[in-house]
């Protein structure tokens, strides 16, 4: 399985989107709340090269993006290859 790392943040339909397709998956993901969190924050678009939306989605240390991307390897068929599954 993979190491899934996503940076959310609370009321943000796009991440409850992204963390109950993972769910659903089966797949456990560390949740990383940096919404109210400036250092996470800083953390996450570091680490994202720029990007300060949420969510942002990591599968190995890979940045995959937010939820659209995610939706987008989802529906590509190539989700569950990065998944491990």
């Amino acid at each position: 399985m993979a190491n899934i790392t996503i940076y959310t943040r609370p009321m943000c339909g796009y991440c409850g989107r992204a963390t109950t397709l993972l769910k659903k998956k089966g797949v456990g993901f560390e949740e990383i709340d940096a919404g109210f969190d400036a250092g996470k924050r800083a953390e996450m678009t570091r680490k994202a090269n720029g990007a300060k939306t949420f969510p942002q989605i990591f599968i190995d240390d890979i940045h995959i993006g937010g939820c659209d991307d995610l939706m987008r390897l989802e529906r590509g068929g190539k989700l569950d290859a990065m998944l491990g599954l």
